[in-house]
């Protein structure tokens, strides 16, 4: 029989096992590859694993097992009472410092469904029911007596014939992630700071999560706007300013607005912003509660109760520009004893570019090297016919056929043929002149499709281009150069609505493009206006607490353009259907 062939007679076993569990799901970390889940609890009284063992990482884990199963491994199997010990003392050991293995027992074992997770960032997936790779959940627990400084982690190795189980393991120390998902495989130690557990670190320096830092500073450098976003926790503010935090675990919702404000406006003030040599001093435009994940950085909503070791705030000030600036600097003033180094980043359209602040290095900096940076303008949209354009064709025929007539008239006045030849080549050459002025007339104001695909694809252009503005006043005046009347305030809404992002607190994309895909002319009238339906797409991105959010959203909508005030702009929308694509 082969190696894998005895794992295959436990599904049936396994399966009587998820028939009987109850329907919560076991919440565990990103596994990416590995076949086996631990989550390990590091808590006051306990260290509490949580496992999720695949089928083929049974045998690694067969002192652990229940009699009735490991009777499909081995033939002859010892008694549980017997193997149990083994497996805390020899396989899956915790020792504090360099001490004895810690006792533990086993509080639950059950089988069920693999939970299926996002690949980065370990978030729990939808499944469908009656899918999924069945495998072992199983619970135990080491109880401590004091609180370590120190805790020895070493995984089980296999043996006896079969394979060590490929493990990937998450810890937490009193709820505080102190690694991202890593494969476990080996004897891990863990420094434990029961102070603030944000900073109990493993020492091996792999085994640190990616956010690492309590402290973030990132610079964002776009045309009319410099941007500083700060990530921090209000406990590390705590010890220059006092939040309220004292002798508190949790943050409830009610207090959470006013920590927001007391860390932005101390935090407002913790940096020295110049911009092409001149001092500024940025606004606040958002300042929200994170969770933070390896996929995305997202705003805490809705406001929920969030533990004080964990709480992490992302502040957003602004600084309009003129322009696209040559050079910016921020000069960054908090550190302290646990805070000596500050990950930060300069970020243009050509990317983000890394740096550690410290207090030897206190000035992030950003310079203009871009050979061609996309500074966005609007478009040009050519103008509507003149009100007279029409009168002047028709007046033009009309004079044309006045002077025919008079031509007619004067054949009875003159009566040799050669003065009558004469005549009627003077008349057919005006009739002829005058056909080509109306036609050229008609032809440079004539709105034909393409003319339309023009002027409807300029003006959408040009709405989205008046929010790479940050003040509302700019905005607006931008606006009203495409937009007629009642409309504005409609359009101003509808617009910002679409392009802000709500997991960010309301942040707004961006706009790289603006891409018709359909126009349709429905009706037109003398010229002066036309109704068309069209489909197009809008896509944007958003550098934000050091991740780039993209998004693309499609429309489908009647549009109503007329002339105003010598200039096409929009009189009507009718959002018909909008999708979000991605």
């Amino acid at each position: 029989m082969s190696a894998l062939r005895p794992y295959l007679l436990l599904l049936p076993g396994l399966l009587v096992l998820a028939e009987k569990a109850d329907a919560d799901a076991i919440i565990v970390s990103q596994a990416q590859a590995a076949s086996t889940i631990a989550e390990v609890f590091v808590e006051e009284r306990a260290i509490r694993v949580e496992l999720e063992i695949a089928v083929p990482d049974l045998g690694g884990f067969r002192n652990l097992l229940p009699d009735e199963l490991l009777a499909r491994l081995e033939v002859q199997p010892e008694p549980l009472a017997e193997r149990l010990p083994r497996f805390f003392s020899e396989d899956m050991v915790f020792r504090v410092a360099d001490g004895p293995p810690l006792p533990g027992r086993v509080t639950q074992m059950r089988g069920g469904t693999r939970v299926v997770r996002d690949e980065i960032s370990g978030e729990p997936l939808p499944l469908e029911e009656g899918n999924g790779e069945v495998v072992v959940f199983a619970t135990l627990e080491y109880p401590l007596a004091t609180r370590p400084t120190s805790l020895s982690m070493t995984p089980p190795r296999g043996g006896s014939g079969f394979p060590a189980p490929a493990i990937g393991m998450v810890t937490y120390h009193q709820g505080v992630a102190v690694n991202d998902f890593r494969y476990w495989g080996r004897e891990e130690v863990l420094e434990l700071d029961w102070a603030d557990s944000w900073y109990s670190r493993f020492q091996t320096r792999s085994m640190k999560r990616q956010y690492d830092a309590p402290l973030n500073v990132f610079l964002y450098v776009e045309p009319y706007e410099v941007r500083v976003e700060i990530i921090a926790r209000p406990k590390d503010l705590q010890q220059w300013t006092d939040m309220g935090l004292a002798g508190m675990d949790v943050i409830p919702v009610e207090l959470q607005e006013e920590i927001k404000l007391k860390a932005a406006e101390f935090l407002s003030g913790s940096f020295e912003l110049v911009i092409d040599g001149a001092t500024v001093t940025p606004v606040l435009e958002r300042v929200n509660f994170l969770e933070r994940t390896l996929r995305t950085s997202t705003v805490v909503s809705p406001p929920r109760e969030l533990g004080v070791l964990a709480a992490t705030l992302g502040v957003i000030l602004v600084a309009p520009t003129s322009g696209l600036p040559e050079e910016v600097s921020v000069t960054w003033n908090l550190f302290s004893d646990r805070i000596t180094v500050v990950p930060a980043a300069a970020t243009d359209e050509a990317g983000p570019f890394p740096y550690l602040l410290s207090a030897d290095d206190r000035v992030l900096r950003w310079r203009n090297f871009l050979l061609q940076p996309t500074v966005p303008t609007m478009v040009e949209i050519i103008a509507p016919p003149p009100i007279y354009a029409g009168a002047l064709v028709t007046t033009t025929w009309i004079s044309g056929l006045l002077v025919l007539g008079l031509a007619l008239v004067s054949v009875r006045v003159f009566h040799s043929s050669r003065q009558l030849s004469k005549l009627r080549l003077a008349a057919a050459g005006v009739l002829v002149c005058i056909g080509l002025a109306s036609a050229l007339l008609d032809r440079h104001h004539a709105i034909t499709e393409a003319r339309v695909n023009q002027i409807v694809g300029g003006l959408l252009h040009n709405v989205y281009r008046a929010f790479d503005f940050t003040e509302e006043g700019a905005i607006y005046d931008v606006l009203e150069q495409s937009v007629a009347g009642d409309l504005l305030t409609q359009i101003y809404l509808e617009t910002r609505r679409g392009l802000e992002l709500e997991s960010q607190g309301g942040a707004r994309a961006k706009v790289k493009s603006v891409d018709m895909l359909e126009v349709n002319t429905m009706t037109r009238d003398s010229g002066r206006s036309f109704v068309v339906r069209c489909v197009w797409n809008v896509s944007g991105s958003i550098g934000h607490w050091g991740h780039n959010h993209q998004r693309t959203n499609q429309y489908l909508a009647e549009l109503t353009v007329m002339a105003v005030e010598g200039a096409w702009k929009l009189s009507g929308v009718e959002i018909l259907q909008e999708n979000r694509l991605y």
